[in-house]
């Protein structure tokens, strides 16, 4: 059970740091949230508008459009001007909470890679760092990497260094943890 918690601690907090670099010391994810020196402007129209909270694209048709109408839309929009958007009321600048999920994410994340690699009999370091490797890539081409496939949202090769190396890193570790008598 030690060897649990302490792989799980550690591989979590290996995970969550290269998470933290990521988003902070080596900035690699500003393209995905740019700056726009209109955004005062767009802020201050989006809530003259009251704006219901939301994600949006625009533009688009209602739900229950029939699929002609939605086929007919579809080729008139090509090339034209479209957005994302995430629309908040408020910003919640605390980050207590946040922080503690995310770090406690990362524990469980690395739990459940222990538990697979103790699956694999006479893992290797390899198999362990290929491991984590190929789950980190999973969860890339699951999610980041499908909402880029149809929306371009993101930073899609930062999200994709993000799983190598975090997942990568982590394995390296479990590898040599789970290894040790």
């Amino acid at each position: 059970m030690k060897k649990w918690i302490i792989g799980a601690w550690v591989g979590g907090t290996i995970a969550f740091a290269w998470q933290t670099a990521s988003h902070t010391v080596l900035d690699l994810h500003y393209k995905a949230a740019g700056y726009t020196v209109k955004q005062d402007t767009i802020l201050t129209f989006l809530k003259s508008i009251r704006l219901e909270e939301g994600n949006y694209i625009l533009p688009r048709l209602p739900k229950g459009t029939p699929q002609g109408q939605m086929e007919a839309f579809s080729q008139q929009q090509n090339g034209k001007l479209w957005a994302t958007l995430t629309f908040r009321n408020s910003w919640d600048a605390s980050m207590g909470g946040k922080i503690l999920r995310g770090y406690l994410a990362s524990i469980l994340m690395a739990v459940t890679l222990m538990w697979i690699l103790g699956r694999i009999p006479d893992a290797t370091q390899s198999t362990c760092i290929l491991t984590g490797i190929g789950i980190g890539l999973i969860g890339f081409l699951t999610f980041p990497y499908a909402g880029y496939t149809w929306y371009q949202v993101g930073a899609v090769w930062e999200d994709l260094i993000d799983a190598i190396m975090m997942w990568g890193l982590c394995g390296l570790w479990l590898g040599w943890w789970l290894k040790k008598k």
